[in-house]
């Protein structure tokens, strides 16, 4: 593959992942109680993007224009769920050295009782070990089971659409 064409694809690929960024950002604003300019704003944005795509994508022969741009949304979309799972992941706390740490920062070695533990970490670094403990420290910003669902609902549903779709070139990306 030319390193002009390398170039041009690894464009079309940023560009189609920001396309698809910016339409699930549209999806999730569309979902709560958004102001109206903000809606057509990213709407907007997403036309801007479309346009860019259609851009770079008149140098490429329109049989592979098509295939190559399933391809991509497509792997942008699985990519977004892929992200979205390893997101909700929690690591195993595995260190004997693990910590519960409150609003002061002050380490536990046991869930602590009079006031809620703030963080999970790691209280001690042991390079001596073959696989050294790094330290880490988890706080409880993870999203509920609900909206975890709900996300991932949006994604799954995102995924559907842009399956259902016959010929990207002609419906999605249109002027």
């Amino acid at each position: 593959m030319p390193v002009k064409e390398k170039e041009l694809k690894g464009a079309i690929k940023i560009g189609i992942k920001t396309l698809i960024i910016q339409e699930i950002r549209l999806l999730r604003l569309e979902r709560t109680f958004t102001p109206s300019f903000i809606i057509d704003e990213v709407s907007h944005s997403i036309q801007e993007s479309k346009k860019e795509i259609v851009r770079l994508t008149r140098a490429i022969a329109q049989r592979e224009r098509a295939a190559l741009l399933r391809k991509m949304i497509r792997q942008t979309v699985d990519e977004e769920i892929d992200r979205a799972v390893e997101l909700r992941k929690t690591r195993c706390v595995r260190c004997l050295h693990g910590r519960f740490y409150d609003e002061a920062g002050t380490a536990h070695a046991t869930l602590p009782v009079k006031t809620t533990a703030e963080a999970v970490g790691c209280d001690k670094l042991r390079p001596a070990l073959r696989k050294s403990c790094r330290r880490f420290v988890e706080m409880s910003t993870a999203p509920s089971l609900d909206q975890y669902l709900n996300e991932m609902t949006l994604l799954y549903e995102f995924r559907d659409v842009i399956n259902r779709i016959e010929e990207v070139w002609k419906d999605y990306f249109k002027q």
